[in-house]
C-alpha cells in the first residue's frame, strides 16, 4: 500500500505570521507537544485489531470441509487434513499419505452509518469511509502422514489471524483509521501416538510471522490550536491542515499446540486441543507526512524540530490462546451430528504501545479485551457414493466493549450460518465446496479521541466462499 498523502501547504492555511516562527516564547512548548503528539498519531490499536472473519482478528478458516458445518467438531473430526493445527492428535486416525489445499474468499463488507464532531463541536468533513471490507483469499496447505509404527507426522502452512480494511481517502473517521493489514501466517509442524486403540495424544510447534500494516490521517490544525502560543495561525483550526502517517512492522514468533483424540465408541469421538499464546516483538517504521506550513511551526525551535519525522519503531503484540472442545457422534450410516466449544484468550490483550526511537513519546492505547466464547453445531449427511451434505450454525462472541472500540474494529457478537458439500471423484479424490453467511448483531462505535468524537452504526457483514481438494496415497 501506497501510504503517502499529499501534505496541505501554505496555501491552504494562509501565511505563517513572523511573530510565531520568529520568536520561541510563543511557541508550542516541548512537553505540550510532546503529549499531543501521542494523540495525534493514535495508531497503537490498529496492531491488535480490525475486522476478520471471527470475533476479534481471528481467522478460523483453515477447512473448507469445517467451513460447512460452522467449524462444529473439528478438534474431533478425521478424514480433514487440517487437523495438524486444530488437533493433531487426530492424525493418527489417517492412513498413508494425505494432502489437502484450501482456500476461502473472505467478502466483508462494512459501512459507517453514523457521525462525529471535531474539537470546536463542528461536524467532521468527508463522507462515511464507503465500503471499508473488500475481497481477501485466505489460502491453508495441509499434510498428513501415517508411518508403519503408528505415529502420524504433519505440516500445515495456515493463517489463523488477519484483517484487512480500508476507508476512503479524506473520510470522517480519517482521524481515527485509514488502512489497516495485519497478516499473520503460521508454519506448524505435528506428530501424534496411539496410547491405545482409542486414545491418541498429539503436538505441534508453531513458527509464526506477523506483518503490519496501518495507516491514519493526523488533524495537525487540533494540535495547533490546542494551544495558545499557535491558535493565531491561520490554519490552526480543527480539520484545516491534515497530514499522515502510516506504521509498518514485522516479526517470527513461536507457539505450540497439544491435543488428545478419544473414541470411547465406534460411533463417538471427542477431541480436545490447546494452542498456545504467540509473542511477537514487532519493529519496522514509521512513515510522516507532514504539511509544510506545519512543519515550518515545528522546525522553528530545536526542541520541537526532530518531532513527527520519518524513523524506527517497535511494538509488542501477543495473539491469544485457544482453548478447542469438539465433539462427533456417527448417529446413523448417513448422518453424523458434531458440536464444538472453543475458548479464545483474548485477555492478553490489554494494551498496544508503540515505542518511537526519534524524540516522539510512546503511544499507548488500552484494549482491556476480554476472553470469549464460541459455539457451533453442525451436521453431516452422506447422501450417496459421490455426495456428502452439511450444515451448521454458531454464535460468536467479540472480545470488544463500546468503550474501545475504533472503526479499525467495530465489532459485535455475530452468527454463522453455513453449507457445505464434498464431491467424492474417486476413492483417492476428494472436492469441497462451502459457503458461510456472517452477521454481526448491530456493531456500532462510539469513541472520543484528541478533540474529536466519532459515533454511530455499523451496517456490516460478510459471505465467505471456500473450495478445497484432498488426494490420499
Amino acid at each position: 500500500m501506497d501510504g503517502t498523502r499529499p501534505a496541505q501547504g501554505p496555501g491552504r492555511g494562509g501565511a505563517i505570521p513572523h511573530t510565531v516562527i520568529g520568536v520561541p516564547n510563543p511557541m508550542l512548548s516541548h512537553s505540550r507537544l510532546l503529549t499531543l503528539s501521542a494523540l495525534a498519531l493514535g495508531v497503537a490499536g490498529a496492531l491488535a485489531s480490525g475486522n476478520a472473519a471471527a470475533a476479534g482478528f481471528q481467522l478460523k478458516e483453515n477447512s473448507v470441509k469445517s467451513q460447512g458445518t460452522s467449524f462444529a467438531g473439528t478438534a474431533a473430526k478425521t478424514g480433514d487434513s487440517s487437523v495438524v493445527v486444530n488437533n493433531p492428535a487426530a492424525m493418527t486416525q489417517f492412513e498413508g499419505t494425505t494432502m489437502q489445499a484450501d482456500v476461502t474468499v473472505i467478502d466483508l463488507n462494512y459501512e459507517f452509518q453514523g457521525t462525529g464532531t471535531d474539537a470546536l463541536g463542528q461536524p467532521l468533513t468527508g463522507s462515511n469511509g464507503g465500503n471499508a471490507g473488500g475481497v481477501t483469499p485466505v489460502p491453508a496447505l495441509s499434510v498428513v502422514h501415517k508411518l508403519d509404527n503408528g505415529v502420524a507426522v504433519g505440516a500445515m502452512i495456515s493463517a489463523p489471524f488477519g484483517l484487512a480494511t480500508e476507508y476512503e481517502d479524506g473520510w470522517m473517521g480519517r482521524y481515527a483509521a485509514h488502512t489497516s493489514d495485519v497478516r499473520v501466517v503460521d508454519l506448524t509442524l505435528s506428530a501424534a501416538l496411539d496410547i491405545t486403540d482409542r486414545f491418541s495424544v498429539g503436538a505441534g510447534l508453531i513458527a509464526s510471522r506477523a506483518d503490519v500494516t496501518l495507516s491514519k490521517s493526523v488533524d495537525f490544525g487540533t494540535l495547533l490550536f490546542s494551544n495558545p502560543a499557535t491558535r493565531p495561525l491561520p490554519f490552526a483550526r480543527p480539520q484545516q491542515v491534515d497530514g499522515f502517517a502510516e506504521i509498518e512492522g514485522d516479526d517470527v514468533g513461536f507457539g505450540y499446540i497439544i491435543g488428545m483424540h478419544l473414541r470411547p465408541t465406534d460411533n463417538v469421538a471427542i477431541g480436545v486441543s490447546y494452542r498456545s499464546e504467540v509473542d511477537y516483538e514487532l519493529t519496522g517504521t514509521a512513515d510522516w507526512t507532514v504539511p509544510d506550513n506545519v512543519r515550518t511551526v515545528f522546525n522553528a525551535n530545536p526542541m520541537t524540530a526532530p518531532l513527527f519525522a520519518d524513523g524506527t519503531v517497535s511494538a509488542d503484540l501477543t495473539t491469544p490462546s485457544i482453548l478447542n472442545v469438539g465433539v462427533s457422534w456417527k448417529a446413523t450410516d448417513r448422518l453424523a451430528l458434531m458440536g464444538t466449544y472453543a475458548h479464545t484468550g483474548w485477555s492478553s490483550l490489554r494494551e498496544v504501545r508503540i515505542r518511537f526511537d526519534n524524540p516522539d513519546p510512546d503511544s499507548v492505547e488500552p484494549f482491556e479485551w476480554s476472553d470469549v466464547s464460541y459455539y457451533a453445531l453442525g451436521a453431516e449427511y452422506l447422501l450417496n457414493d459421490a455426495w456428502t451434505l452439511r450444515g451448521g450454525v454458531a454464535y460468536d462472541e467479540t472480545p470488544t466493549s463500546i468503550e474501545h472500540r475504533t472503526p479499525r474494529l467495530p465489532d459485535a457478537n455475530r452468527m454463522f450460518y453455513s453449507i457445505g458439500a464434498t464431491w467424492r471423484l474417486s476413492d483417492a479424490f476428494d472436492v469441497n465446496f462451502a459457503y458461510t453467511r456472517i452477521e454481526p448483531d448491530s456493531p456500532r462505535i462510539d469513541m472520543t479521541e484528541a478533540g474529536y468524537r466519532l459515533s454511530g452504526p455499523f451496517d456490516g457483514d460478510a459471505n465467505l466462499f471456500g473450495i478445497s481438494a484432498q488426494y490420499r496415497f
